[in-house]
């Protein structure tokens, strides 16, 4: 679809992009990494979808969405070149009708979600692109591998033949200072490179999603490859979705 959003709201979507890449640019600076490691993904789950093509029509190609239902809706009105990111909670149930449009779940959180996206990847003949989501700042509250319980799941994960494990995904704990966030990304790079060696060739196991709006600058200094980011983009905007 072409975007029909507003002239004020593609003004704002610019002028955010703008200070956003600004952002990512000063964070890859201060650590010593290219801009091109990192890849930008906006969380389109609060806007309706004229404003999410407005952004991809701003070059923004790679749109994520917390619920799948969402993402079934828009991935039939954008562009196919728009490359969808499960980035919440995926139920099993779900699974044959999301695998056709999305191009990476960051969110796997179990073996059985696992087992089950093997099992419909092998039966619609294509491979599955996953994160194995981690609670690394090990609140009860959050999904995700325990951070010691991984490691010894690496053998069972690597059988495998339709999923490929690209890396890990984690969501620090919200708090008003980002620095606060850097131990739980760094948590997570280490367990990336202690594990990456452990699985088979299939899995690329290079990819680390973390880090939003609030404190993803800590996570490219870090090591993010991936960036979540949807309140910078879309706070405020007049056509939200409520």
């Amino acid at each position: 679809m072409k975007s029909v959003a507003s002239a004020h709201v593609r003004e704002l979507l610019a002028d955010r992009l703008a200070a956003i890449e600004e952002r990512i640019v000063a964070a890859c600076s201060r650590s010593g990494r290219s801009r091109n490691e990192i890849t930008l993904v906006a969380v389109t789950k609060t806007v309706c979808a004229s404003v999410a093509a407005a952004l991809y029509e701003f070059g923004v190609t790679d749109l994520g969405e917390s619920r799948p239902q969402e993402l079934w809706k828009k991935a039939e009105l954008l562009p196919s070149a728009v490359r969808w990111h499960l980035v919440g909670h995926l139920q099993r149930n779900k699974i044959e009708r999301t695998l056709p449009c999305v191009s990476l779940i960051h969110s796997v959180d179990s073996l059985r979600l696992l087992e089950a996206l093997d099992r419909e990847a092998g039966m619609l003949d294509r491979s599955a692109s996953v994160l194995l989501e981690v609670n690394a700042s090990r609140e009860s509250n959050k999904h995700g591998f325990g951070v010691d319980e991984l490691p010894s799941l690496v053998s069972e994960i690597s059988l495998f033949q339709n999923v490929r494990v690209m890396g890990l995904m984690t969501m620090a704990a919200l708090t008003a200072n980002p620095d606060e966030s850097r131990p739980t990304f760094r948590l997570l790079r280490e367990l990336r490179e202690r594990l990456r060696s452990q699985f088979g060739p299939q899995h690329e196991f290079n990819d680390l999603s973390m880090g939003m709006t609030n404190d993803f600058e800590v996570a490219i200094e870090e090591g993010a490859t991936l960036v979540r980011v949807g309140t910078a983009f879309f706070e405020g905007l007049p056509e939200a979705e409520t």
